[in-house]
């Protein structure tokens, strides 16, 4: 079969159509003029004013000029064919085969924005660093995880009683004045005589210069030697004193006052107002209240992340949560120190949905059909509604992270209920799975993006011819 194009006066293509040749039979002879005929089998109308009328015989050579007076004759257009093009036999329509050949046999390798549902599903069946896959198909309830009014909060470190806010520790800084009747030990100066100290009417109080705690959690006082003040309250290391000094001053009586504590107190730093050190007043205060004693937070509330060390251990709390669930609203113990983190949680969304990126949470809870809306949903050029997964990792029974896939089938109208219930966490991937179909639309399009160059070239040789 030849395939001819034919080009009006005005150089614009009229028709494009297929020449069988058809040998004669000996009953036609009288008929024709001469040689064999040939038959217009099919026609690609170009033009609205153009046709050629399927299974006209006329006769013809193997000369391509010889084309001319059927189209003269079935050409209905009011302009005349001035010239066309018969191209060699089978050679364009093997070559487009052989092209549409080698294109379904590369379709695995065609560009794409990820694997389809059906691919996903069999992938899952290959381990993972030597841990299976566990594929959850989401079709009711029970297969939600955590549910919005059945989430487990975080457990807080358990509380024990308040300890005393006047208790004496290492680096901390005593103020101690020592109130003596009578005969003075410290007061009147140590040119006064026995008589005139005897003399001198009422009490006399000394100020010692300010003392502090050394390491090993020892003072050292004039006349009362070292002592041992440690883990002792205020009131306690008054009566160690005074029990020190008894018999070298008469009934003296000791007063002290932390006024620098270094042990009833925490470090905050991080996103607050005054990082710094704080000072426990009643031992009692709260993650909240020690936030605000160090000028509030800066930033947003969803995006911050309180960590708490005591110890060797630590403790993570989401400011967020504390509104929620006042549980989570931990006491400060002395020495903890707490760090104020900007951790904004995001899920990243891939596949063939309307925005692939990472997204922030926009608030505390995000269920995956809010995830879902604010990806723009599925592509409706190249996505699959039946095929939404959500990977993430969760705690086994041994207590390890163990991959997860769960399954949700948009496509049904109770999974958008479920999905509304089904909550995100930190470091979701939410999937779009690609649809099977796009491959060869892919294909043909990339058969359209080859050939249309020599398209173009093969209009312009005949142009200018």
């Amino acid at each position: 079969m030849d395939e001819l194009r034919a080009v009006s006066q005005d150089n614009q293509d009229v028709i494009t159509a297929g020449f069988e040749l058809i040998m004669p039979r000996e009953s036609d002879k009288p008929a024709l003029r001469s040689g064999p005929r040939c038959r217009v089998i099919g026609a690609v109308r170009l033009m609205s004013s153009c046709s050629v009328r399927v299974g006209v015989p006329f006769a013809t050579t193997d000369h391509r000029q010889d084309y001319w007076p059927c189209l003269q004759a079935d050409a209905k257009a009011p302009f005349k064919v001035a010239r066309f093009q018969v191209y060699p036999p089978m050679r364009f329509m093997k070559f487009v085969s052989l092209a549409l050949l080698a294109g379904l046999a590369g379709c695995s390798t065609l560009p794409t924005s990820g694997p389809t549902g059906s691919q996903i599903v069999k992938s899952v069946q290959m381990p993972v660093a030597g841990q299976s896959i566990d594929l959850v198909e989401v079709q009711s309830i029970a297969e939600v995880p955590g549910l919005p009014d059945e989430a487990t909060p975080a457990t807080p470190p358990l509380e024990p009683p308040p300890l005393p806010t006047d208790l004496v520790g290492a680096g901390d800084v005593l103020d101690i004045n020592i109130y003596e009747a009578g005969v003075t030990l410290f007061s009147g100066g140590g040119s006064a005589s026995l008589g005139q100290a005897a003399a001198m009417p009422g009490v006399q109080v000394q100020k010692l210069p300010p003392i502090r705690v050394d390491d090993y959690g020892n003072i050292t006082l004039p006349y009362a030697g070292h002592l041992h003040v440690t883990g002792h309250s205020v009131r306690e290391v008054e009566a160690m004193v005074r029990s020190a000094l008894r018999g070298i001053s008469q009934n003296p009586q000791v007063l002290i006052n932390i006024s620098q504590p270094l042990t009833n107190t925490v470090i905050v730093g991080g996103e607050v107002g005054r990082p710094g050190r704080q000072v426990l007043q009643t031992n009692r205060e709260r993650l909240t209240d020690v936030i605000a004693l160090a000028g509030g937070y800066r930033g947003n509330t969803k995006d911050l992340l309180a960590r708490v060390f005591r110890g060797e251990r630590f403790f993570d709390v989401r400011l967020n949560d504390l509104v929620d669930n006042p549980a989570l609203d931990m006491r400060i113990m002395p020495s903890d120190r707490l760090m104020l983190i900007n951790e904004p949680r995001t899920y990243s969304v891939l596949g063939a949905s309307g925005a692939v990126s990472q997204f922030p949470f926009s608030r505390s809870s995000v269920s995956i059909a809010e995830a879902i809306a604010t990806a723009g949903g599925v592509n409706p050029n190249m996505g699959d509604p039946a095929a939404i997964f959500l990977f993430r990792f969760e705690k086994d029974d041994q207590g390890k992270d163990a991959p997860r896939v769960y399954h949700l089938n948009m496509m049904k109208a109770g999974t958008y209920f479920l999905a509304q219930r089904f909550v995100m966490k930190d470091k979701d991937v939410l999937y779009f799975g690609n649809a099977a179909s796009n491959q060869p639309g892919k294909l043909m399009q990339l058969i359209s993006q080859l050939f249309t160059p020599v398209f173009t070239v093969v209009g312009a040789v005949n142009t200018i011819k």
